[in-house]
């Protein structure tokens, strides 16, 4: 088992939401904590608020879609903090608009910060797991990196892409036989404001989820290492939709509501 007491965990995406309830369980667990996201106030809330629990907690504001300036925090990190034991890569954005209405500077900042970003934080914390001989990389993923959906081209793009990141890298992993582990994570829609207006035809099948019910199971998951997260469990028929004609398969999606799930879409105000 993936064991948090004691172990640094870095969090991306810190300032707000999934990171925020994340951040609070690690340093429940006793983890030392550091804390990514562009938001300077946010983050500063976020690390008075562990310190007033006894966290021991640093905060790094950086763009994450800055490559250079990402690279050069991580490096602060590694410098100021030591070798990182569970990295958690949360951080992600959503346009959500249809694909000629969403700017060329929207589509490259989604795959900058929703799947490039983790290459980044990956390529600067793994050799120091790989050394040490343990480790554990989490990438929060989305059931949009199993299925497409209208309005949501990029994005579903970008999760398609930390999807088979994940994959690739766990892979990889096991061929150079080290005791690294990974967990992908793929929820659905998250009441977390960021998905805000969006919508579920079948609340039982395809429940909005809660924030700390996804933290929980998240949390669990690490330290049970897992190597797959995905909420609800009705989307785990996904693969065998999948063998159907895209005809039947797009078919099934519609009928699930899940092309009109984006239509009344606001995101975070």
């Amino acid at each position: 088992m993936t064991q948090f007491f004691d172990a640094h965990v870095l969090i991306t995406g810190a300032a707000s939401g999934l990171g925020r309830l994340m951040a609070l369980e690690a340093v429940h667990r006793k983890a030392r904590v550091t804390l990514l996201d562009r938001d300077p106030e946010g983050l500063d809330r976020v690390r008075e608020e562990l310190c007033r629990l006894g966290g021991e907690v640093s905060a790094f504001v950086v763009d994450l879609a800055d490559r250079a300036a990402l690279q050069v925090v991580c490096a602060q990190v590694l410098a100021a903090r030591g070798g990182v034991d569970i990295l958690i890569n949360n951080a992600g954005i959503v346009s959500g608009k249809p694909l000629l209405e969403t700017s060329d500077e929207a589509i490259e900042r989604t795959f900058q910060v929703n799947t490039l970003a983790h290459f980044w934080t990956v390529r600067a914390f793994l050799p120091g797991m790989l050394s040490r001989g343990k480790g554990h990389i989490v990438t929060v993923a989305s059931v949009a990196g199993l299925a497409g959906t209208s309005r949501l081209s990029d994005y579903c793009a970008s999760k398609f892409a930390a999807v088979g990141f994940d994959e690739s890298l766990r892979v990889e992993l096991k061929r150079l036989g080290s005791p690294v582990r990974t967990t992908v994570v793929c929820p659905y829609f998250i009441d977390t404001g960021m998905f805000e207006g969006a919508s579920t035809r079948f609340p039982r099948l395809l429940p909005i989820l809660q924030p700390d019910d996804v933290v929980r199971r998240i949390m669990i998951a690490i330290e049970r290492n897992r190597s797959r997260l995905i909420m609800p469990r009705f989307v785990l028929a996904l693969p065998v939709a999948r063998v159907l004609p895209p005809v039947l398969f797009d078919a099934v999606l519609r009928i699930l509501g899940v092309n009109r799930s984006m239509d009344h879409f606001r995101g975070r105000q």
